[in-house]
């Protein structure tokens, strides 16, 4: 928390589809870790990240509310919390397009402890 910015830009392939439940991206990311499965699941006040293969991760989102999760590392489990200041998505889809947003601006808190706050956009659309 010492006000660095940091930037990271990923650019991948995936699945999209609606539930009765909400919305789901479905995606994979190769890092030196090895693979990551990615689903991003999100509706009108809430998303949730979950993270499994070389990263297991659980990290859920509700608008104006303190929400837990978890982050499994090589020293164990790690409680993981976020505090969801802004909850933005818009979706578009039909036969022939499919193209959205997810936006998200959080404070995170490991183990109780603050980290920083963070801006998360996602956008997707369909090739």
């Amino acid at each position: 928390m010492n006000g660095e910015k940091e930037s990271y830009e990923l650019k991948l392939s995936g699945q999209f589809y609606e539930k009765s439940n909400g919305f789901f991206l479905k995606y994979d990311e190769v890092q030196e870790e090895g693979t990551i499965h990615t689903i991003v699941k999100f509706s009108q006040n809430e998303a949730l990240i979950l993270r499994s293969g070389a990263v297991k991760m659980r990290l859920p989102f509700h608008l104006n509310e303190q929400q837990n999760g978890s982050y499994d590392s090589s020293y164990g489990t790690l409680l993981l919390s976020t505090q969801t200041n802004t909850l933005v998505h818009e979706c578009t889809y039909n036969e022939q397009t499919v193209q959205g947003m997810l936006k998200l601006n959080y404070n995170l808190l490991m183990q109780e402890s603050p980290v920083g706050t963070y801006q998360m956009n996602i956008t997707f659309q369909g090739v």
